[in-house]
């Protein structure tokens, strides 16, 4: 259980009663009375509601921002400006927390032009101390709090309008206890010593919310990517650039521009004329009429092209004995902290560092900082 010192039970009851009675904004003067209301708390619990399931970028449905004892809910398709939310988001003087906000991050960087800085995130900060790294906000609640949270609006549609009353309660709740999860986590992280370790990680998240894809490397996400030979390979990467532009372009998602295996079945096949487009599994005829002779020229341009590729790279003998021997020692590491293995690196991270060190570069941004110390030094001595 958690050892920190215990909230009163009327503090976290009078966050829970105030999700029955939230403050909806959907107007000009509502959005200012709010806004005045933030410009003298410290700290501010912030989350997005949103849908994303045909479209590039997520919609916003709905913003909560709450002191611990009221919830605002933000329409976003109503309030004719997000201006005072941007305000307060850019204000040094207001802590902004989210619970696994990298997500929400890229909702509001998106929709609303800015990220909330200073932020810190509580997922990140129970996983310093010992919780999952995956952690949701409804078990971050349970082990810090002792409140059991209700799920059922997890896949609202949080666009449709009007909202019902239920959406309304489980938005609030979504961001009510934040504040006070954070004071206790606070504290903890000080007494560890950690709480620098959640700036710089927190950091780390807001830069890689400012990172757009790279349209010239999202093939090497397909998978089975890493089966094709180079030819092909270039093929898929002139296959999925047009698609990644498209989807943007569009707002659509990739796979209702065109699915994965599809493009990956046009890399193989390579083909040369119209009809053998549409002889392709899962190209619908009008999508083949539409742009066939485009794809095809792409496929053409990327048989001819010289430049390099970089392709799936697989560990040989010698690096997989050092992934076993790093991961055995991630998990030392872990238990002598007393954090989550994933904390400080996944499978996919240490493989990361041992293609960084085997051509010479310097260790990815992640492992510097304060894991620098704590295990990436004994990690490239394993390496090296």
């Amino acid at each position: 259980e958690f050892s920190g010192n215990p909230m009163s039970i009327t503090t976290v009851n009078k966050a829970i009663e105030a999700a029955n009675d939230p403050v909806l904004i959907e107007s000009a003067s509502q959005m200012r009375e709010a806004s005045r209301a933030w410009n003298d708390k410290p700290v501010l619990g912030i989350d997005t509601e949103f849908v994303r399931e045909r479209t590039y970028r997520a919609n916003l449905g709905l913003v909560q921002v709450s002191d611990g004892e009221t919830a605002w809910l933000i329409d976003p398709l109503a309030v004719p400006s997000l201006d005072p939310l941007v305000s307060m988001l850019d204000d040094a003087g207001i802590l902004k927390v989210l619970h696994s906000g990298s997500e929400d991050l890229e909702v509001l960087l998106h929709s609303v032009g800015t990220l909330p800085a200073p932020m810190a995130d509580t997922q990140i900060a129970c996983a310093m101390l010992g919780q999952p790294l995956q952690l949701g906000y409804h078990n971050a609640a349970n082990w810090l709090l002792g409140v059991e949270l209700d799920k059922d609006q997890t896949r609202s549609d949080w666009c449709r309008r009007p909202l019902q009353s239920r959406q309304l309660h489980y938005a609030a709740m979504d961001v009510l206890l934040l504040p006070q999860m954070l004071e206790m986590l606070r504290e903890k992280l000080e007494q560890k010593g950690r709480w620098g370790w959640l700036e710089e990680d927190v950091g780390r998240m807001q830069q890689l919310a400012r990172r757009d894809p790279d349209p010239d490397r999202v093939y090497l996400r397909v998978a089975g990517a890493g089966r094709l030979k180079e030819e092909n390979l270039k093929v898929l990467r002139a296959l999925a650039r047009w698609r990644e532009i498209r989807a943007i372009r569009e707002n659509r998602a990739r796979g209702f521009v065109v699915q994965d295996a599809v493009i990956m079945q046009l890399a193989q096949e390579m083909p040369g004329r119209p009809d053998s487009i549409q002889d392709i599994d899962g190209i619908h005829p009008r999508f083949a009429r539409r742009y066939g002779e485009e794809l095809l020229g792409l496929i053409s341009g990327a048989r001819a092209d010289a430049s390099p590729i970089d392709k799936i790279q697989f560990l040989d003998d010698k690096q997989r004995a050092q992934l076993k021997r790093m991961r055995n020692l991630v998990q030392t590491k872990s238990k002598d902290l007393e954090v989550d293995p994933a904390l400080l690196a996944s499978r996919k991270e240490l493989e990361k560092l041992i293609w960084a060190e085997a051509g010479k570069e310097a260790p990815p941004e992640r492992f510097m900082g304060w894991r620098k110390a704590v295990i990436t030094d004994d990690l490239l001595d394993i390496i090296r």
